[in-house]
């Protein structure tokens, strides 16, 4: 039986971080979706998994560590699983937790043995400072994509929203119905060809109105408003020009796709999606990092470690960003805010940004993972306060 994988939201994060009880264990590895290059995914699978049981024996009785690798050895043997991989794998795990995360993104490879689950790809990856939702609509039909800048991933629409034009009108739909089909590439220069009596054309225009109407309508309150991220409208120019007309969604973007969503991959629209938001996504870090300074220059930021896990500790933090790709080994005491520094490869120890991205957020602040590149400061660590 396939191992059952946990839908990665930023609640499943946050109920994983509030349930951990040492050791956690925490393991990623990119994976690939196809043959033959999927082949060896298991096999570095379980080499990682060696990896993690010297580290946990380091610390733990034998028997205590083959009691918590167990799961890990049985997805090891699960073979339907490894047939249906993405781009990247996370598993995290403890004494009474076990979490596969299949991943639209490459990760790097990782094992920690810790007092903490290492987070930060995830919250990456569900960051809201490059997330967006696409919309793919034609006049008969939708789907819906999420993901960011990594990735895009194709989403199982909730109930209330129509996923056909049949769904939508239901008996109100013109009787017969017009069939529309586009002809050219994805770039979005064909023509719609209506087939049947050139009479009912005028009827299938009123039932794409109506239809669009109504996915607006449906997809602005089970989606955009709880998720509150930005909507990419992906079809073809002249049915971009019909919805935006009947749009009343406050979170639709100016920026589009303009191409037949029937026609293209989730890789493609992800692709033409991060083409679309870099400008915005390069923009919103640079209000992260001039809010930062203007923070700093009145004593309301810093950029100090442990200056910043002390207002962490207190709830101070408004807004914390984290380099991307840097490690600081050591303890940080959640209810004082002390750091101790220490090694990697402790198996007490894991990633001090990671743990207090983890902090901050519980604390209900916001927390971005931000590339080097881009980062306002150079120790890793730039915090804004509330006060």
């Amino acid at each position: 039986m396939t191992q059952g994988i946990t839908p990665l939201t930023l609640e499943s994060l946050a109920a994983l971080t509030s349930a951990s009880e040492p050791p956690c264990l925490s393991l990623y590895q990119p994976t690939h979706r196809r043959h033959p290059e999927n082949r060896q995914d298991g096999i570095r699978f379980r080499n990682l998994v060696k990896e993690m049981e010297g580290s946990l024996r380091k610390a733990y009785p034998a028997v205590e560590a083959q009691r918590l690798l167990k799961p890990f050895e049985e997805l090891a043997r699960d073979s339907a699983f490894w047939d249906h991989t993405r781009d990247g794998l996370a598993v995290l795990a403890g004494p009474s937790v076990f979490r596969v995360f299949s991943l639209p993104l490459p990760v790097e490879e990782l094992v920690v043995v810790a007092n903490s689950f290492h987070t930060k790809p995830l919250r990456r990856f569900l960051q809201s400072v490059d997330r967006y939702q696409v919309l793919g609509l034609s006049r008969h039909a939708i789907r819906l994509f999420e993901g960011n800048r990594h990735g895009l991933v194709e989403v199982d629409l909730v109930e209330g929203v129509p996923r056909t034009i049949e769904e939508a009108l239901g008996g109100e739909l013109t009787e017969p119905h017009q069939t529309v089909a586009s002809y050219g590439g994805v770039g979005g220069g064909s023509s719609p060809m209506h087939h049947g009596q050139g009479g009912k054309a005028d009827e299938a225009e009123i039932d794409a109105t109506r239809f669009f109407r109504a996915v607006d309508r449906a997809v602005l309150e089970n989606c955009s408003r709880p998720s509150g991220l930005p909507l990419i409208l992906a079809a073809l120019s002249e049915h971009h020009h019909l919805f935006r007309q009947v749009s009343q969604n406050p979170f639709l973007a100016a920026e589009g796709i303009r191409l037949n969503p029937e026609s293209a991959s989730a890789d493609e629209l992800g692709s033409l999606a991060r083409e679309a938001m870099e400008p915005r996504y390069l923009a919103r870090l640079a209000t992260l990092g001039e809010e930062f300074e203007a923070g700093r220059s009145r004593s309301a930021g810093s950029d100090d470690l442990t200056e910043v896990a002390q207002a962490a500790a207190f709830g101070r933090v408004a807004t914390l960003l984290i380099e991307a790709d840097r490690e600081i080994a050591g303890h940080l005491d959640a209810a004082t805010g002390q750091v101790a520094l220490s090694s990697l490869g402790d198996p007490h120890v894991d990633d001090l940004l990671d743990d207090l991205a983890e902090l901050v957020a519980k604390m209900g602040g916001s927390v971005f993972v931000i590339p080097a590149e881009r980062m306002p400061a150079t120790t890793g660590v730039a915090a804004t306060y509330r006060y």
